[in-house]
């Protein structure tokens, strides 16, 4: 979670949804549970769902309310069979990593487990995103460091804007990574230049970032918005199933023995190609036009 340190909001409010009832006490106040304020979610009818991070006077630091915020936005993607979801964050900075002054009002074992409670929900709203068959793309800019990589990391398309610097922070403040940063960093940018990123903490720019592989590409600050759009529209048109099976056997492949592997892919064209979108996709192309995805509902 660490990060360049921010304020928690004054906003305030009771907790609020899926799971509520059973997350840990940590000992906060329930001004800290405001997820609606913190995470904005809107889910259009023709598929698109805008995920908002809006602590921008904060650097969109995650405190435990953003964390919950997060998890919503991810079931309520789930629950609405989204065909894409476009991840951006208001202000300056996409994120900077946890919230610092609000784990520094918490000692020893209050903080371990408001901690817990912070990446457990975290960590399950990452889980999330990446089973559901809609792609994620990020639109980052300004700083991002620690959890924030996480979040930048965990989309299939990323872009950043030039002003863009990474910085991984943990180690500068005594803490270790989490939000899938040290699994996705080696699997982006090689084992190696991830473990120099983590211990050394040195900034990345945008530039190196997409050299080294952390992000999808760079564009001009003033199209990053219009470039999110474009890419969104392209991504939502798709075949929302068929990316869906594409993640996981990239995902599982970094793993899997080859003759594993093969058998995989062999078996998921077969079910793709038998579905509603694969025949959609044959007869367009032989009829010589656009195929009309849209039409074929996601999958909850």
């Amino acid at each position: 979670m660490a990060g360049d340190g921010a304020g928690v909001g004054e906003r305030g409010a009771a907790d609020v949804g899926p799971g509520a009832a059973v997350r840990p006490t940590t000992g906060l106040s329930p001004r800290a549970a405001d997820s609606a304020a913190s995470v904005g979610v809107e889910i259009q009818d023709d598929g698109l769902a805008r995920v908002t991070l809006r602590r921008g006077h904060a650097g969109n630091a995650i405190d435990l309310a953003t964390a919950r915020g997060l998890l919503d936005a991810a079931r309520a993607c789930e629950r609405a069979a989204v065909r894409v979801v476009l991840l951006t964050g208001e202000g300056k900075s996409f994120c900077a990593g946890g919230d610092l002054r609000e784990f520094s009002r918490l000692t020893g074992e209050a903080l371990e487990k408001h901690l817990v409670a912070v990446t457990d929900a975290l960590h399950d709203a990452l889980r999330t995103f990446a089973s559901i068959d809609a792609p994620m793309v990020a639109a980052v800019q300004g700083a991002v460091a620690g959890a924030g990589i996480g979040l930048a990391a965990a989309a299939d398309v990323t872009l950043a804007a030039e002003n863009v610097t990474f910085t991984a922070a943990y180690t500068g403040i005594g803490y270790s990574p989490d939000a899938g940063v040290s699994w996705q960093l080696p699997r982006l940018v090689g084992p190696k230049r991830a473990v120099e990123l983590l211990l050394t903490n040195r900034r990345v720019p945008a530039a190196e970032a997409a050299t080294i592989g952390l992000v999808s590409r760079v564009v001009p600050s003033v199209e990053l918005t219009a470039e999110a759009e474009r890419t969104v529209e392209t991504l939502r048109r798709g075949p929302t199933s068929a990316f869906g099976v594409t993640r996981r056997l990239v995902a599982s492949g970094q793993t899997a023995d080859l003759a594993r592997h093969l058998d995989d892919e062999a078996a998921a064209l077969a079910a793709a190609a038998a579905s509603d979108e694969g025949r959609e996709g044959v007869a367009a192309f032989l009829d010589k036009r656009a195929p009309d995805f849209t039409r074929i509902p996601s999958r909850p």
